[in-house]
């Protein structure tokens, strides 16, 4: 599709490519690893769970000691950083492989390129993390492992399925990582100099996949609509629950009850609020691009993450940020 008679969609992706120029971060010389402050020692409450955690605000985890409490958290925030850095890696190929597809001249080229090294920046900051926690986490779902390397292909034949794909990946990561530092909690520095650093540049990473798709699905005849408008709930639920939800071990290493997992991903209220609450920008998109219809509707229902669409991109959720 040639985007170059489009002024207001190229001002928007010269202003983000320009934006990735100006601002920009390196992982190792914003973050100095070796300062005494990121030092990671043993028992140290800074890594105890934030209330926006749905295991953290659990009575199950607020009752166990202070020092497991820590043991767990640590695994999960391990954890949470290596999905990251695998979701990145399928991202980053899947960049490479729609630019290579990208005509002369197209605007969306220059951009996906910054993306891609901001991507590459995030794995080895997140990896870092990993590393200085020092504990052997697993990272994605062994199945979703042994099928992504197909996924980046499906970036050049069909782009929109692999962009909302991405937005799958990136709005719950998003939601939860502003929450944790909405929340105001005292976080070990790694963590949130971590976060900080990945949610001021996703926000650009998360525009332009709402953009580029809002600029392509008016264009859609309306069969590819229909099949997009039920792709699209099934895709953030099933994806959100292979990034969100830790693997076996974790609960295995921990001897968490079966009750606590079922509870926390995603059986008593505040969880299954906390589920629709992270794609209420993907809602808004679907809402604003003729995506949403009575098929649609039952399906986002079924996936139990309906509900109403943000007013605007990164609307707070104020009243589940809870202190812990």
């Amino acid at each position: 599709m040639d985007v170059t008679d489009d002024a207001g969609y190229v001002d928007m992706l010269t202003t983000l490519s320009e934006g990735s120029v100006r601002r920009n971060f390196n992982p190792y010389t914003d973050i100095d690893w070796n300062s005494p402050e990121f030092e990671v020692t043993d028992n140290d409450p800074r890594w105890v769970l934030p209330g926006t955690d749905p295991l953290g605000r659990h009575p199950w985890y607020q009752s166990q000691p202070l020092e497991q409490q820590i043991k767990i958290g640590m695994w999960r925030q391990a954890n949470v950083a290596k999905v990251g850095l695998h979701f990145e890696s399928i991202l980053i190929r899947g960049l490479m492989e729609y630019a290579f597809w990208a005509p002369n001249g197209s605007p969306e080229y220059r951009y996906c390129l910054h993306e891609a090294v901001e991507e590459c920046n995030h794995t080895m900051m997140f990896q870092e993390m990993v590393n200085r926690i020092g504990v052997d986490v697993p990272g994605m779902p062994r199945l979703l492992k042994w099928i992504q390397p197909l996924i980046p292909l499906v970036a050049g034949p069909l782009p929109i399925p692999f962009w909302f794909g991405i937005l799958a990946g990136e709005e719950p990561i998003d939601h939860t990582q502003k929450n944790v530092l909405r929340e105001g909690k005292t976080l070990h520095p790694i963590m949130e100099r971590v976060m900080a650093i990945h949610v001021a540049e996703e926000a650009r990473h998360i525009s332009f996949a709402h953009e580029y798709l809002r600029k392509r699905l008016p264009h859609l005849p309306w069969r590819k609509r229909f099949l997009l408008s039920v792709y699209v709930p099934l895709t953030m639920r099933i994806l959100c629950s292979a990034i969100i939800v830790p693997p076996r071990s974790f609960w295995k290493t921990f001897d968490i009850p079966r009750s606590v997992r079922k509870d926390v991903f995603f059986r008593s209220p505040e969880s299954r609020q906390m589920l629709r609450d992270m794609f209420g920008d993907v809602r808004m998109l679907c809402h604003d691009t003729g995506l949403i219809n009575p098929a649609a509707k039952l399906v986002w229902r079924i996936c139990k993450i309906d509900g109403r669409p943000s007013r605007f991109r990164s609307e707070p959720q104020r009243q589940h940020v809870v202190a812990a």
